[in-house]
């Protein structure tokens, strides 16, 4: 049996490398070479081109080499077996990481002492607001929404969040569905985004969600941190409220086009911090260990953990 790899963007090489040193038994296939394509039975993908995996009659699985699973549904021609997103501590880890720094740029006004380096300003007379001054709200309490959740509780930010059905976490306020969503922007002073991509979601960071935030609060107005997705935010409308004061800053590692194109205003935004989708890298050390993982639990008879509800999209 093999295991083909599927992707668009990444060097396959290294992938190869390590899922044969850990499953040496499986042969790997890469979508640029000749393979026998009935003996294929995972496909491990990151944004593989539409109806490169139909014609697989023995897959079994898919594996999603990212956090999100919406380039997979992408494809029209998808095969109706079962999703297994990646869950992984290093992905998780490293997401958390993204977030706190960028939470703490923002609470420390890290961009505005950067200027007044650059100018040799020294100003040592700033009000400076504390964490539990703060309200953090967080939209998406899946594995690295809760993290992420927890981790900026530890630093003493007063932290809610969201999520589609009812959660409960320790120290976090929880709240859920339309009426929860409402709640939660209204006390919000700093709004972090870990939503997955679906209908439900596409193009939820919007000129009516940025009005409902919270103003007045110690940041002097409210800060968007969205390491989700890019298809979750209107770009346009971000612009737009950062312009009109509306919205204090915001830091984005996602975006509705990948690579952001050069034209962006985002780009040189001066309350903007742009990463190139990065917060969170796959790592072929980590991501591969689990894929691995799964595939010999699976061959062990044992249940696929993780798994996609294709009906939520995630």
């Amino acid at each position: 049996m093999s295991i083909l790899l599927a992707v668009s963007g990444w060097d396959p090489a290294p992938w190869r490398r390590r899922l044969t040193s850990l499953l040496p038994s499986h042969k790997m296939a890469t979508l640029d070479e000749l393979f026998d394509r009935p003996s294929v039975r995972y496909a491990l993908s990151w944004r593989h081109p539409p109806g490169a995996l139909a014609d697989l009659p023995n897959l079994q699985a898919i594996f999603s080499l990212g956090a999100g699973v919406d380039h997979l549904f992408a494809d029209p021609a998808l095969p109706d077996r079962p999703i297994v997103r990646v869950v992984d501590p290093d992905l998780t880890e490293r997401m958390s990481e993204w977030v706190v720094m960028h939470a703490l740029a923002h609470l420390r006004q890290l961009r505005r002492y950067e200027r007044q380096q650059r100018e040799r300003i020294w100003a040592d007379d700033d009000d400076q607001p504390k964490a539990a001054e703060v309200q953090v709200g967080v939209l998406g309490l899946g594995v690295l929404g809760t993290d992420a959740a927890l981790k900026l509780g530890a630093l003493g930010f007063k932290v809610a969040g969201w999520s589609a059905s009812e959660k409960s976490l320790p120290g976090v306020a929880c709240f859920h569905g339309s009426g929860g969503l409402k709640r939660l922007l209204s006390m919000t002073d700093m709004l972090v985004v870990l939503l997955p991509l679906t209908d439900a979601t596409r193009g939820l960071i919007d000129a009516s969600l940025l009005s409902q935030l919270r103003r007045g609060g110690r940041l002097g107005g409210p800060i968007l941190i969205n390491a989700g997705r890019g298809g979750l935010q209107v770009e346009a409308d971000i612009l737009a409220a950062l312009d009109s004061g509306r919205l204090k800053g915001a830091s984005l590692d996602v975006f509705e086009r990948e690579p952001l194109p050069t034209a962006s205003r985002l780009w040189t935004h001066p309350a903007v911090y742009v990463s190139p989708h990065n917060a969170a890298v796959s790592t072929p050390e980590a991501v591969a260990a689990f894929v691995a993982r799964q595939i010999e639990a699976h061959e062990r008879g044992e249940p696929l953990t993780n798994l996609v509800d294709r009906r939520r999209g995630y």
